[in-house]
């Protein structure tokens, strides 16, 4: 067989689209990307403690679980004070959105409402971003705190509630 210059470009061209083969087949052998779905679970109530009031007032406790009243309400029982704790699950390091409302209102077991002021976070307050742990092992915790505004004529009793919160992935 006589190699010509011809022969030679042809080999060249056929070796290059075995390259070429080559290569998109190894993009394609390529691992999935992780799923993108986000993972929330609640751990953690908001919990008020036991408080009583000679006035209206407020109380709250922050995303670190730290009282704070104002008014006429004074905290009896700080022990049992806590933020509300989500575990957030999102794979390599994604942002997240969320979003909830300003306030909503508690029910009294011996009736009688008290709003609730919700917010703040560790990762900042309604519409903030913030990105998820890199590793999807890892759990992104949020802990969030709030404020009751306690009227006067507050009836007795234990208020319960919830507050709708949104998170969105980008």
């Amino acid at each position: 067989m006589k190699i010509t210059q011809k022969t030679t470009r042809h080999l060249f061209k056929g070796l290059q689209l075995a390259i070429l083969f080559l290569f998109a087949t190894f993009l394609q052998a390529q691992p999935d990307l992780p799923e993108r779905g986000i993972t929330l679970v609640p751990t953690q109530a908001i919990n008020f403690g036991v408080f009583c009031i000679s006035g209206s007032g407020t109380i709250e406790v922050d995303f670190q679980g730290n009282v704070n009243v104002t008014g006429g309400v004074v905290s009896i029982n700080t022990t049992t004070v806590t933020p509300a704790i989500f575990e957030i699950k999102l794979c390599q390091g994604r942002t997240i959105t969320m979003n909830y409302d300003y306030s909503v209102f508690l029910n009294g077991s011996n009736g009688g409402q008290l709003e609730l002021i919700i917010g703040g976070t560790e990762r900042g307050i309604s519409g903030d971003i913030f990105a998820s742990e890199n590793n999807c092992n890892f759990i992104t915790p949020l802990r969030v705190g709030g404020k009751l505004i306690v009227p006067a004529n507050a009836v007795p009793g234990m208020y319960t509630g919830v507050f709708p919160m949104s998170f969105t992935q980008e």
